[in-house]
């Protein structure tokens, strides 16, 4: 039997090929090799993505990062831009999908991205966003008014009740 390609797992895992998801395998490959990077089985690799795009369940994939691992973490820009940290060396880098040269249909630029290579794809940068701390463990709460079970960092005191954010009526005179 034959080991299954990289490419093969992030279509299986993604449930289809497309651009996105060809974006975010060359930036886990490009990263892997600039880092000297291998799966995180714990949370030494972090990827902080500026999106919520299909290229994210590549770096999953490739990358071992995931949300319920805290190693995967977004900070909503609408940019096809990944941020990745090694913990043990302190390397990082930011990789930034470069403009593609002319305008493409779908199917030229899905071609386009498959053909090039992760260094012709993305700008290095540096990183600006500091390295996330490892995923805490919070003790729970119940809510005092719904009766579920919360997070005691999401627990918020209102007239005496410890409620969860959905229960918590937020105070704030100046949205209009």
């Amino acid at each position: 039997m034959c080991k299954q390609s990289n490419w093969d797992r992030c279509v299986a895992f993604h449930g289809h090929e497309c651009g996105g998801l060809t974006i975010g395998y060359k930036a886990a490959l490009y990263a892997i090799d600039l880092l000297n990077l291998s799966f995180s089985q714990d949370e030494n690799v972090v990827c902080v993505s500026e999106n919520d795009a299909c290229g994210v369940d590549a770096i999953q994939v490739l990358l071992g990062c995931s949300v319920g691992k805290g190693n995967l973490l977004f900070r909503m820009r609408g940019k096809q831009a990944y941020n990745i940290y090694e913990r043990t060396s302190g390397k990082s880098v930011r990789l930034v999908l470069k403009q593609p040269p002319v305008e493409m249909s779908r199917e030229e630029h899905f071609k386009y991205l498959q053909e090039k290579e992760p260094s012709e794809l993305f700008d290095v940068k540096e990183v600006t966003i500091k390295l996330p701390e490892k995923a805490r463990i919070f003790s729970s709460h119940i809510c005092d008014k719904c009766g579920e079970k919360t997070g005691n960092n999401w627990i918020r005191i209102q007239e005496e009740q410890k409620l969860c954010l959905d229960c918590y009526e937020q105070y704030d005179r100046f949205s209009i």
